[in-house]
């Protein structure tokens, strides 16, 4: 662990087809009553996960990220106004994403047609290398909880493109 050139492999497992992000180790003020949050360690303290956002994936996903000597997880509450778009960019890892409000149009090769809609409660992985946009082409504010897990040192989003695999 942590030698040059090591890749770290991080599974997510996709229990029951979701994708959950949640908040654990404090307490958390929320308007979800105490009865239906998770308390997954018991102990004399108080311990609240409150998941803040669901998307399903089909099937199981597994993610290999190189890392210098580590890997950097960061979550983000990420608001895109309406008319607006991320710019063309890539990761030189990955992002886990879950679209919380509104509607995502993500134009990226990894699409049959070039472009896929995401809706509230879907899910959105995006990996390393190859150039993508996402765009709100709605009235409404689209909002997406994502976690991005990329090498340390890296930017999240890369918008220097000749940075990109393709």
């Amino acid at each position: 662990m942590g030698t040059r050139g090591s890749v770290r492999t991080i599974l997510i497992a996709v229990a029951a087809g979701a994708l959950l992000l949640g908040v654990t180790g404090c307490a958390v003020e929320t308007d979800v009553p105490p009865s239906a949050m998770a308390s997954p360690v018991a102990s004399d303290a108080p311990v609240e996960a409150t998941p803040v956002a669901e998307g399903a994936q089909d099937a199981p996903v597994q993610i290999q990220v190189s890392g210098d000597p580590s890997v950097g997880v960061t979550f983000s509450r990420v608001r895109i106004a309406p008319g607006a778009t991320t710019g063309e960019h890539c990761h030189h890892g990955y992002l886990v994403a879950v679209v919380e409000e509104g509607e995502l149009t993500h134009y990226a090769p990894t699409h049959p047609d070039g472009v896929r809609v995401y809706v509230e409660g879907e899910s959105i992985i995006e990996g390393p290398g190859y150039v993508h946009e996402g765009r709100n082409e709605r009235s409404e504010d689209t909002v997406l909880w994502v976690a991005y897990i990329i090498p340390e040192g890296e930017p999240l989003a890369e918008t220097d493109l000749a940075n990109c695999d393709g």
